[in-house]
């Protein structure tokens, strides 16, 4: 199937759930992508997936949500709450998810890890080659550091608030992210690994 087509189905598909379930079409652009096809013929369904997992049959202009898939129950009333928020309420989550990510930035915990988070990641020049992933070795840092009761994680982790290793290493890693992209932008303008 070409992308004109897919554009076209999920168009159809961003249409039916405002008008069927109110859903914003903001959250749809961002937490639903397009799987395929299903059945044949009469019976053909474009079926779109969330993030969750969660299922979408899209047939003609009218959308099922598949509340089970299998041996799951899928669409929570979370999720459907979630897919139903305000513009304003989507503004102030990303609003809060950009004073998190600045506040990481500037930290005294992210600024004196920043090499060493980054030398996880394969596009970053200092590379260290057979070390662990990203995720882990973040996680990793943040538990020693738990462990020796460090009072950068402790300012870090109260500001968060959040102790939960998972969620800080995650918060943690959100600058290298951007740290790396501005890096390819920079090689990409200087022309550097370009044939």
């Amino acid at each position: 199937m070409n992308q004109a087509k897919i554009n076209q189905h999920f168009d159809d598909m961003l249409a039916a759930c405002a008008r069927q379930f109110a859903f914003n079409p903001r959250r749809i652009r961002a937490g639903i992508r397009y799987v395929g096809p299903e059945g044949h013929g009469k019976d053909m369904v474009y079926i779109f997936r969330t993030v969750n997992h969660s299922q979408l049959a899209l047939k003609g202009t009218y959308v099922t949500l598949r509340e089970h898939h299998g041996d799951k129950p899928h669409w929570t009333d979370a999720e459907k709450a979630w897919f139903k928020s305000k513009d304003a309420e989507i503004d102030a989550e990303l609003a809060a998810k950009q004073a998190e990510l600045e506040y990481t930035r500037a930290s005294r915990l992210y600024q004196d890890h920043r090499e060493q988070l980054l030398s996880h990641y394969s596009d970053w020049p200092g590379h260290q080659v057979g070390g662990s992933n990203p995720r882990s070795a973040a996680k990793t840092l943040i538990e020693e550091l738990a462990a020796a009761h460090d009072e950068r994680l402790a300012t870090y982790a109260e500001h968060m608030g959040s102790n939960d290793p998972e969620h800080l290493a995650q918060l943690l890693l959100a600058p290298c992210h951007l740290d790396i992209d501005a890096l390819k932008e920079i090689a990409g303008v200087a022309g550097i690994g370009k044939p």
